[in-house]
């Protein structure tokens, strides 16, 4: 079947790229119950499109399957990391039946590196599909969940002109009174980076809103403008 070999393959390649004495460091950084092979990010990355040349998806459904079952059976953060490099490939682009696997990355994978690795998924997803994700975020923005919040927040980083300012303002705005520092800075990084495009949108939004952001989410917003 595909979708085993094509795990399988993944699997063997990270476990022969291991490097013990790196390891140890990365799963410290990361505070991670779960252990590391010591395998690097590009290198990660370099595996999993090896592996998918050679063994690719012959549908959706299969592609689902295979980041579902290497996710969820994953023995090593690496594995995780390979499962979140799948849904980048071309057949998952703008698939609207990919946003159940990227809730449930988020919500399970619950710390920044794996929650971050998908959130701007539903930035093409949201460009795509704005009638169908553009309430989903804004329930997102308001969930229990401060991960899926915070995924609501950035959800927009890379969009430049294609930012729904109205939808950004709204996630924003529902998540201003938390003191959770992964929803401050989230706020911070949103606005800056839209900061590169609208500079004066903004700066006004920092301005309405000064006395509700947090000092975090303000700095960082601000952080690439000229004083003043």
């Amino acid at each position: 079947m595909a979708t085993t070999e094509l795990i399988d393959a993944i699997r063997g390649r990270l476990q022969a790229a291991a490097d013990p004495g790196r390891a140890a460091g990365a799963q410290a950084y990361m505070r991670s119950q779960m252990p590391f092979l010591g395998v690097r990010v590009p290198e990660v990355r370099r595996i999993v499109k090896a592996a998918a040349a050679e063994h690719p998806p012959g549908s959706i459904a299969e592609l689902r399957s295979a980041v579902l079952e290497l996710w969820r059976d994953s023995g090593c953060r690496e594995e995780r990391y390979a499962a979140i490099e799948l849904t980048g490939l071309k057949l998952a682009a703008r698939e609207l039946g990919m946003l159940a696997v990227y809730e449930e990355i988020i919500r399970t994978g619950a710390w920044w590196d794996l929650v971050d690795g998908v959130a701007h998924r539903l930035g093409g997803l949201l460009q795509a599909h704005r009638a169908e994700l553009t309430p989903v975020l804004g329930r997102w923005s308001k969930d229990e969940d401060f991960w899926i919040r915070r995924a609501s927040i950035t959800a927009q980083l890379g969009a430049k002109t294609a930012t729904d300012t109205a939808l950004l303002t709204a996630v924003i705005e529902a998540n201003l009174g938390d003191q959770e520092f992964f929803i401050r800075k989230a706020i911070g990084w949103a606005l800056r980076q839209y900061a590169r495009t609208d500079p004066d949108w903004v700066v006004a939004f920092v301005q309405r809103h000064r006395d509700e952001l947090s000092p975090l989410s303000r700095r960082e917003a601000l952080k690439n403008l000229p004083p003043g």
